[in-house]
């Protein structure tokens, strides 16, 4: 009985959880899967993605999440610019 009581309460303790470390292929594989058909990328544009926003990068880890979001409003501002391109033409 103690030990079913001291399991119950240990289920409930929040271990300590660290960055996963992603290369660009990770990310770029999880970004896809997370994403709907119109938001889905390339290794290109990410490639392009990192010289852009060069200040997100301290060294090659590809975090999903803390540049999931901050790439998600990138990819949607070119997409809201080649459309404005297309309305001017």
């Amino acid at each position: 009985m103690q030990q079913t009581i001291q399991k119950f309460l240990n289920k409930g303790k929040s271990s300590i959880i660290t960055p996963q470390k992603n290369t660009k292929e990770e990310f770029l594989a999880e970004h896809n899967r997370l994403s709907p058909l119109n938001m889905q990328t390339t290794i290109f544009l990410l490639s392009r993605f990192r010289v852009e926003r060069a200040s997100l990068f301290k060294n090659d880890n590809w975090s999903v999440d803390k540049l999931r979001k901050p790439f998600i409003f990138w990819l949607s501002s070119l997409s809201l610019e080649k459309e404005s391109k297309k309305m001017t033409k």
